[in-house]
This record gives C-alpha cells, structure tokens and sequence, in this order.
C-alpha cells in the first residue's frame, strides 16, 4: 500500500502515534475493535529534548513504556517502535508522530507588500504549523540597516520569501533578497549549516534571487504563492516547509535523527497536525469549523471555510507565562465585567502576577477558577480578533462595486469568518479541556466567540488532535473516527438569536418532541439564558421561531427548522443579543446579570454563587 512516496503495510489495524511537545510527549494505542477505530489506552512521559538527557526518543520511549503497562502488549525493541505486527501480538502495524518540541518550527517571512504578498506567506507558513517571528516587507516602515539588524537577530529555522505576481515587476522582490544576503542569517540549530530559504515568489525574478541569495543560503524555488493577484496558491510552500522541517529542524535536535527511522511517515509539527484533523472534520459533517487550542504561552486558532484553512497564532496570550499579557491586551475593566464578585483592581493585578511566576499552579478556591475563566474569555477573544484579522480574502483584488462602495475601502480583504454559518466550535488547552464542570467551558467559548444562529460546541478532552491530524495524511477514517468517539467531548448545541431588544421582551420560541415524548415549548426572554438537557446520543428536530427583529440563520423573524445534537451541556439558549453583545455598565447590574447566567446555565455550585448575590 503507497501513501505518495510512502510504503505503508496492506492493512492497518494497530496504530501507535506519538506527540513530542515542549513539555510532555503523549503516546497513544487505536485499535480496529468490532469493526471501527477506537483510543485503546494512552501514556506520557517528560520530554527529553533538552539538557542532560538532549535525546527526544528517551521520552518517547517512557511514553510508549506506560502503554505497555496498560496494555501487556510488548511495542519496543533496541531498534524503536517494532512495526509490523507480529505473529505473537507484540508490535503495531504503524508508528507516527508529531513534534513542537525545542520550540516547534520557527519562521520569518518576507514579502513586497504587507497586506497582500507578505500576508499570503504568512498564511502559508501558520497554515503548515510554524510561529512567524517577524513579517518584512517593503512597505513595513523599517529602515533597510533595521532589516538587516532584525533579519540577522532572529535566527530562525527557515525564511519563506515571496512577492510579486508572475510576469510582475521583479525590482521590489530582489531588493528583499538582497536585504535578506546582506544579512547573512544563520539558522536556529546546528552550526555549519546553511540557513533554508524558500522562494516563492515572481517566476521571473528567480535567476535574480538564485544569484542573491544561491551561494548563502539553502535555497528551495517553488511556484509563486499568488501567481495573480486574484489567487492564492499555498499548498507547493506549505510542502516545502514541511520538506525542510524535516531535513533541517528535526535533522538537528537531538534525537529525532533516531525518531525518523521509527516511522515511515515524516514527523509533523504539532500544529500543522492539528489543522488537517479539524479539516478532516470540517469535510465530513460539509461545514464551517473554529477550533482554538489555549496553552499556557500561546493560543492557536484555526478555521477552516468552505476550502480555505487558517490558522493563526497569538504568541503573547496564554494562561499561565503570558498571563500577563492578557492583561496588558485586555485590561482589567474587560477581565473584571466577567467576574460575579467585586474585586480591588490591585488585587486582581497581584493574582494575576502570582501565576505568572508560578506558571504550574491551579485555581484552589471559586473565586481563583473564576478569575481564571474571565482571564481565560478574554485571551480567547482577543486571539479570535487576531484570527479574523488573517482569515480573510485576498487583498489588492477588484471588486464590482456600487456608488455606494466607490468610496468603501473595506470589502477588500473581508474576514472569511461568519459566524451564522459556523458549524462547530472545537476548543482545547487545559482552561477548556480541564474545567471542573463542562458547561463552564461552552460558556467560555460563548463569551469569547459570540457564535450566532445554531452552533454545536464541543472540547477536545486529552488532547490527541495532532496524532490525529498525522494519522489523517495515511487513514482518514480511523482518524475521524477516533475523533469523534473518543476525543472530542460534545458539550451540546448553542442557540443564539442576532439582534438587539429590551430586557424582558420575547426574544426566541423553541417548539419540539423531546426523545422521551416531552413536547418542548419554550420562550426565553432578551437578556435570558436558558439549559435544556439533551444526551448526547440524542438528535432532537427543532422549529426555532426568532421574534421580530431577531435572525437564527433563516432570517430576521424567519422560522428555522433544524435537526442538533445533545451533549454534556445540553441546549444552550443564548438570547443575550449580538450585533452588538453588550454587558450593563453599572457593576451592580452586570453582576447581578452575570449570577442569573451562572445560575440559569448550573455554571458553578448554586451554594458558592449565592455567596456572590449577598
């Protein structure tokens, strides 16, 4: 059986698939039982990559060594992983990993212009899993010797240039290369080597670039990123990255020279794994998805629309050596609107400082966990807002416009992300994954994303989505049906009328038969949020009736009727308004609201939130 350029075995039944992170390297067992896929047994182990160990298959072997306990199977050998199976039972048909450890894939990219070509690189290398370290351009407002300076500053694994369309002017994208030569960068890891560069840019200019930047740099030429300005091709870069983070990034850490030889796939970066699983997902069920991943230093965000997949990282936001950053970016008055308490702005402050330097700790009272969660509301936000601010269409590209666009610069690069078509919220990290009660997390989500119309949420539980996603490149089925079974937890489906009314008025009419024959009839007022359990097994038809001015997806005051999916959560109404979503500005009033949420919605313990109320 080939994969591309792979020889995989005839059949695979028995899969062992790793994920090398910065701190811990995840293994996992899935095996074929009656039939279908399913997540057999999981382990973990520090990773090793770092000094004195300064060997990535140490962790990954005490990784695979808890799985064998669990299980009573024998995996390993002298050699690695044994694949294929064995006659006696010992071994697994293939083995597969991923790897954002020593720091995962570092980039800087270059383009002409900033909005248009510079923006299209960058795209290409989130997409394959890189952090960007910087974005130059011709036009970013630097100074050539402050190019030069940044350019040599950074070390990074790789630069991907680009710029101009084919056939274009080539002067804008040589003096970029010739910056870039004057530089002299030298790569991340591994002394002596040439620092990879990927050119994909004007097909014209590369006899330019190959006399610039040949003899400096390791130099890969692949088709232009936007071969006109109306397109965008970024699968030939976005291999390319992967081809180099292979040869380069892995060859150079210590021990994945090793790792390689374990299996027959190439080894991953982590995020870029991450992304073919939700669009994995996205494919199946034909429908929009978000999924964001929330770590302790950065938050990932990824979409995939229709055939378009973004991701974009926030390097500065996260819950535990960034907190402070959030901080910074949200500012108190936007962490405290979602606290139910009144708190000194100096106190929240000082916590919020404590766990910055000690990064590892978890919240030991109510009051910790909810300041955690507002903490966590607004990174997720303000990461989204980032998102949307990449995840749009390309600019520099004419439109037919009206009188009234004549003077409208805005539809040029409109954001893809519309969330009334957004058909599931996948969230992850610990903040999400590990909330001590699950609805705490689909509120989160609700806070951050204001999903509109009908959404399905759901919280990825432990965190497989990157052996996933590389299991996705050889068996998609096994993937996606591990996904689904095993884990993603369904936290329900989210109802949330766009528009603006009165506190008490009608804002949304729910009518169905419940699976135990309950008919369900019930109005929920603006400003209101209200539960309705449903399992998750369970598919319910629903006629959703929006009050006047009111819009679920058919239209304002249109009836929509849909079929949705139960889950740990249940029915979530969200009649709270959008377009805009709006807290009371009194802090009486806004705590007072936020309680009869918590409340409504059994968000927290009803005998702690009535300590809040007195």
């Amino acid at each position: 059986m080939k994969n591309g350029s792979y020889d995989l075995p005839p059949e695979i039944n028995s899969i062992l698939a790793t994920d090398c992170g910065s701190t811990t390297t995840k293994a996992i067992l899935i095996e074929k039982v009656n039939g279908e896929y399913r997540l057999i047994v999981r382990g973990e182990a520090p990773t090793t990559v770092e000094a004195p160990f300064e060997d990535v298959t140490m962790g990954a072997r005490n990784a695979i060594r808890e799985v064998e306990e669990l299980t009573g199977r024998h995996l390993l050998s002298e050699e690695g992983v044994i694949t294929p199976r064995q006659a006696d039972g010992s071994g697994v048909d293939i083995y597969l990993s991923t790897s954002s450890a020593g720091g995962g894939l570092q980039m800087m990219v270059a383009g002409v212009v900033k909005n248009m070509t510079a923006e299209s690189a960058q795209r290409a290398a989130l997409g394959a899993g890189a952090i960007v370290m910087d974005v130059i351009s011709v036009d970013d407002g630097r100074r050539p010797h402050e190019k030069i300076q940044r350019i040599r500053h950074l070390r990074p694994d790789m630069i991907l240039l680009s710029g101009g369309i084919d056939g274009g002017t080539i002067t804008h994208v040589v003096e970029i290369a010739e910056l870039i030569a004057a530089a002299e960068p030298k790569p991340r890891l591994g002394i002596g080597f040439k620092l990879p560069i990927i050119y994909a840019g004007n097909k014209d200019a590369r006899q330019h670039i190959e006399k610039t930047l040949g003899d400096k740099l390791d130099l890969r030429i692949v088709d232009n990123l936007r071969p006109v300005l109306e397109r965008e091709v970024l699968g030939p870069a976005r291999e390319e990255i992967h081809n180099l983070f292979m040869e380069h990034v892995m060859a150079q850490a210590p021990g994945y020279n090793k790792l390689m030889k374990w299996t027959p796939i190439p080894i991953m970066p982590t995020p870029g794994a991450v992304g073919l699983i939700m669009q994995a997902t996205a494919k199946k069920y034909d429908i929009s998805v978000v999924g964001v991943d929330i770590g302790g230093a950065t938050t990932d965000v990824f979409s995939v629309v229709g055939e378009v997949f973004n991701r974009t990282v926030s390097a500065n936001l996260g819950m535990s050596y960034s907190i402070s950053n959030v901080l910074l970016e949200a500012g108190t008055a936007n962490i405290r609107r979602w606290i139910p308490f009144n708190i000194d702005e100096a106190d929240l402050r000082n916590r919020i400082r404590n766990k910055m330097i000690r990064p590892t700790t978890i919240p030991q009272t109510l009051d910790e966990l909810v300041i955690e969660q507002a903490l966590s509301r607004e990174a997720l936000r303000l990461a989204f807002e980032h998102h949307k601010t990449l995840a749009v269409g390309l600019k520099g590209v004419q439109k037919q416009r009206t009188i009234g666009d004549a003077f409208d610069q805005s539809s040029s690069g409109e954001s893809l992300i519309n969330l009334m078509d957004l058909g599931m919220l996948i969230g992850s990290g610990g903040v999400l994954s590990h909330a001590p009660r699950r609805v705490q997390s689909a509120l989160m989500m609700l806070d951050a994303f204001l999903p509109e119309g009908v959404t399905t949420l759901t919280v990825d539980s432990i965190f497989m989505m990157p052996q996933l996603g590389v299991l996705s490149t050889v068996h998609e089925t096994a993937a996606v049906e591990v996904f689904e079974k095993d884990c993603l937890i369904w936290l329900g489906t989210a109802i949330a009328p766009v528009g603006v009314g009165r506190e008490g008025d009608d804002c949304v009419t729910i009518r169905g038969v419940l699976p135990d024959g309950t008919s369900l009839s019930e109005t929920i007022k603006f400003g209101a949020m209200k539960h309705i359990p449903l399992r998750e097994t369970d598919l319910v038809e629903l006629e959703i009736h929006p009050a006047r001015g009111f819009d679920v997806g058919a239209g304002k005051g249109h009836v929509l009727k849909t079929q949705v999916k139960g889950g740990v959560a249940g029915i979530i109404i969200d009649a709270r308004g959008r377009q805009p979503f709006v807290l009371p500005e009194d802090g009486l009033q806004r705590r007072k609201k936020l309680l009869e949420w918590f409340t409504a919605l059994e968000v927290y313990p009803s005998e702690l939130l009535a300590r809040y109320a007195r």
